[in-house]
């Protein structure tokens, strides 16, 4: 991608990729809504997707039947990009993203200030996991490139971390740190405090099932990182201090250095990648993914009968 930086139209401080805000605009001239969100077929009544209320800072609900467009259903309009190895099928709530292991499945959402929220924050999803990744995660929803100053926030799965001669190549070691020796599965939450020092990692006790829906969420308050699976604390940790607000976009599905990827051929895609195995490339659906701007401990569309 083009180091050279643009504006979408409309923002204000809102620092965009040259080529990712003309595909944008050129994509927003042609989009309609996506219209009502249709109702899962499989889950009781009691299930509901979760709402854009006013905590809401972007809501991803993965419903688009064609196109590489990811609408945000909350207040700011914060549209995503995906990669051409992503598509949607039957997912949690309506339709999910499908994500596969490959270097251009990722959505990518430019950075916006609103999503900088270093106080009070959460990230939710729903998951769907095919394989746990090799190397040492598969993030689900990150503000994390390689380049120290995009370090913000990681929402992530625990890989295998295997190394050569069982895989064919090493990773970089990007989350590395970040990992440690997690068991494989477990779900963690990393965020680079405001104040200087390293970054903080945290990890739920429980596994994630494979081929099983599952809502997961991490929420911070300025003092406690909480970490929930299917709607119950999982874990919780005391930490003080803030999350460094970061200009790095949010990356789902995968973690990319963003100046790799360009619009050849009219598609967003990592062209410009020197390396292209997918480290980090999660395998399965996404859906119903929600970042708000208060540490939420209840979670609606996580009841199950």
């Amino acid at each position: 991608m083009s180091a050279n930086r643009g504006r979408l139209a409309g923002g204000r401080g809102v620092r965009i990729p040259a080529a990712l805000a003309a595909f944008l605009l050129a994509a927003l001239s042609g989009c309609a809504g996506s219209g009502a969100h249709p109702a899962d077929t499989t889950a009781s009544l009691r299930n509901v997707p979760p709402a854009a209320d006013v905590a809401t800072i972007a809501l991803w609900r993965m419903d688009e039947s064609i196109g590489t467009l990811a609408q945000d259903s909350g207040p700011s309009n914060l549209l995503g990009v995906a990669g051409l190895d992503t598509r949607t099928d039957y997912g949690r709530y309506g339709r999910g993203r499908v994500f596969t292991q490959s270097i251009d499945s990722f959505v990518e959402v430019p950075y916006n200030p609103v999503m900088d929220a270093p106080a009070s924050f959460t990230i939710e999803a729903w998951v769907r996991i095919d394989a746990y990744g090799n190397y040492e995660d598969t993030p689900i929803a990150a503000r994390w490139t390689a380049q120290n100053a995009d370090h913000s926030w990681i929402f992530s799965i625990a890989g295998y971390q295997l190394r050569p001669p069982v895989v064919p190549t090493a990773s970089p070691g990007d989350h590395a740190l970040l990992v440690g020796s997690a068991a494989v599965g477990t779900l963690y939450f990393a965020f680079q405090p405001a104040d200087a020092g390293a970054p903080r990692a945290y990890f739920s006790t429980r596994q994630l099932d494979v081929n099983r829906w599952t809502h997961v969420a991490a929420s911070y308050d300025g003092r406690v990182v909480r970490i929930f699976v299917d709607g119950k604390l999982d874990a919780q940790y005391a930490s003080l201090g803030r999350i460094r607000s970061s200009p790095a976009p949010l990356e789902i599905g995968n973690t990319i250095d963003p100046h790799v990827l360009s619009t050849f051929s009219g598609s967003l895609r990592a062209s410009n990648a020197t390396d292209p195995t997918p480290y980090y490339a999660f395998s399965g659906m996404i859906d119903e993914v929600r970042l708000s701007n208060v540490p939420r401990d209840s979670f609606e569309s996580a009841r199950r009968p």
